[in-house]
């Protein structure tokens, strides 16, 4: 079986990301699913801009733990456009065993517990 991409398992956690923020009213003005090329998502919501920087981390790192210089960079950048800055981590591994890497048409499971405001 094939391991899936750094580009898949991205993608996977843009898909888990985008239904979430959906779900909460969020409307997209710009989806960016490039590696590397970050926000993620420019979305509106109550006439106020978002950034979300969306990373797909692997077992054991924690989703939740997020590189705050970088963050910084992408919340100066935008407060420019009077956004608000958002880090979205989504934790993915292979389901039925953690420590192998996420393979192309098996389980896996999902920590993801939302957006994290950058304040």
């Amino acid at each position: 079986m094939e391991i899936l991409s750094e580009q898949e398992l991205h993608n996977l956690a843009m898909n888990i990301v985008g239904k979430d923020l959906e779900n909460r009213g969020f409307e997209f003005l710009a989806v960016n699913s490039q590696l590397k090329k970050d926000p993620q998502f420019v979305c509106l919501k109550n006439k106020k801009l978002h950034f979300v920087v969306v990373k797909a981390v692997k077992y054991p790192d924690n989703p939740k733990k997020y590189d705050a210089t970088f963050m910084e960079t992408v919340k100066e950048h935008a407060l420019k456009f009077k956004a608000r800055t958002y880090y979205a981590g989504v934790g993915i591994a292979d389901a039925e065993d953690y420590e192998k890497p996420v393979l192309k048409g098996r389980n896996y499971i999902v920590n993801y517990d939302g957006i994290q405001e950058i304040v």
